[in-house]
């Protein structure tokens, strides 16, 4: 879609016209949730789904404040980066808090008298392989340098956008953009380094 054709999608969409939203999201809904999917090796399919939904929710009520500077995809990702971290502490704080009820080994299912399966998020076996673990790692790291660094990794590595829409996203100039992520890129590597023992893991390039 060209920068005329998505001005007047979005001039459509302030009106309030349902076949506004209807276009925009059937243009931008799978690729924001392709980049959501990415953002972490733990999402699953309905995490992804759930995120992708609260970034159109999210787009929706806040679309006054897109300015158009940069192109509608972009700022989706970047609502969509927000909200996958979001999502991503809520589930943390949950952990720590419990929130799962304990279930018997010994338990049994009241209608058949079988023994309880209960059912396990975790992923199978075959998921856990060292480019996995070193996926986590990696994601653990990110999300501990902040904000500043994390939108500005996701954007490029994960939303695979180049220097000048990032730019525009994070209302910065390239040459800072190029600056900072080589910064946090040496944090990032600095951050990994203390966090494991494995080989030296080298999460990106420039």
């Amino acid at each position: 879609m060209n920068t005329s054709d998505e001005i007047e999608l979005l001039a459509g969409c302030r009106r309030g016209d349902p076949g506004g939203w209807d276009e925009l999201f059937d243009l931008h809904y799978a690729a924001v949730g392709r980049f959501v999917f990415q953002l972490g090796s733990d999402f699953t399919l309905d995490d992804s789904e759930e995120i992708s939904q609260e970034t159109f929710l999210a787009a929706i009520r806040n679309l006054k404040s897109f300015d158009g500077r940069s192109r509608i995809q972009t700022w989706l990702f970047r609502i969509a980066a927000n909200k996958a971290h979001d999502h991503r502490g809520r589930r943390r704080a949950a952990k720590r808090g419990g929130g799962q009820t304990p279930v018997s080994l010994d338990a049994e299912d009241s209608e058949t008298g079988l023994p309880i399966d209960p059912p396990c998020e975790a992923p199978a076996p075959d998921a856990f392989l060292l480019s996995s673990e070193r996926m986590e790692i990696i994601r653990q790291a990110v999300d501990d340098l902040g904000d500043s660094c994390r939108e500005v990794i996701e954007l490029r590595y994960f939303a695979d956008l180049g220097y000048a829409d990032i730019a525009t996203a994070l209302n910065l100039n390239v040459k800072t953009v190029s600056s900072r992520l080589s910064k946090c890129l040496d944090r990032l590597q600095a951050s990994i380094n203390s966090m494991t023992k494995l080989d030296k893991i080298s999460p990106f390039s420039v």
